[in-house]
């Protein structure tokens, strides 16, 4: 992406100074300043995003996500294949540290998923002393972690799920995305209806599809259900996506951890 397709989409990249809320110890580093010198270590912005704020005068200043991929590693990549990114968390309102995960990329759905990487799950950066440095220095070690991660693809693929074992992957996802604090769900959103693909190349059984499949049906939204309004009448709903950084990030890292461990039984059986 270009910086000027990145200010479009969330121009709280591009903030100069701390907002007004932060005291004198709060170091304001402009996340397009960290940006430059990552593009300059031959990583790339492909895709940005930015939380909403009511608060008047603090969208400038907001949550952002930018998700970055090397271009220069010599890697070509097809349909169907999942890169490795690293996926940048950064606020100059107070509301997030300079924050560094690693992200898995699905060319096939266009969908990004987080990974908890198991040594490293993310790297936080504060906002004080050389932060340019530490976050280049903090890239590299998610990185490198994160890589194991793209075995999954192939290891899942190798574990078939029947019926009973995809119905525990919708279900756990199920109460993981419309749950509330007691894990008690309303919706007339189903968890099979998380088990239905979306295209005709993800109708198979595997660990990778089934997982996939769900993630996508969760993150993306669009599910239609009909529940009752407050007089008990008919009414047609229909699920929400997933637009909130955090709660985006949430999702995932716990929908993997699922997927971890579904294939961690399946191959001890």
């Amino acid at each position: 992406m270009t910086e000027t397709e990145m200010r479009r989409v969330a121009p709280s990249i591009f903030a100069t100074t701390a907002h007004e809320s932060r005291s004198d110890r709060f170091k304001p580093i402009p996340t397009i300043e960290v940006l430059r010198g990552l593009m300059a270590e031959g990583f790339v912005p492909v895709g940005v995003k930015q939380s909403a704020s009511r608060t008047e005068g603090k969208a400038d200043f907001t949550k952002h996500l930018i998700r970055l991929r090397r271009v220069d590693d010599g890697k070509t990549y097809r349909v169907g294949d999942t890169v490795c990114e690293i996926l940048l968390k950064n606020a100059n309102d107070g509301t997030s540290a300079y924050e560094l995960l690693a992200g898995l990329f699905r060319i096939r759905c266009m969908n990004s998923l987080v990974t908890q990487t198991g040594t490293i799950d993310a790297i936080k950066v504060r906002h004080s002393g050389d932060v340019g440095a530490k976050v280049i220095e903090g890239t590299y070690r998610v990185l490198n972690e994160a890589e194991r991660t793209l075995v999954a693809p192939q290891d899942w693929s190798a574990h078939k799920l029947n019926r009973d074992e995809q119905q525990i992957v919708a279900e756990a996802a199920h109460i993981l995305r419309f749950g509330d604090n007691q894990g008690e769900v309303t919706t007339p959103i189903k968890p099979e209806q998380f088990l239905i693909p979306r295209r005709h190349d993800d109708r198979a059984d595997d660990l990778w599809t089934v997982w996939n499949v769900t993630q996508e049906n969760v993150i993306r939204g669009g599910l239609r259900g009909i529940g009752r309004d407050d007089l008990g009448r008919p009414r047609r709903m229909k699920s929400r996506a997933v637009n909130g950084i955090d709660q985006d990030i949430k999702l995932n890292k716990a929908l993997w951890v699922i997927g971890e461990k579904m294939a961690e039984l399946k191959a001890a059986r």
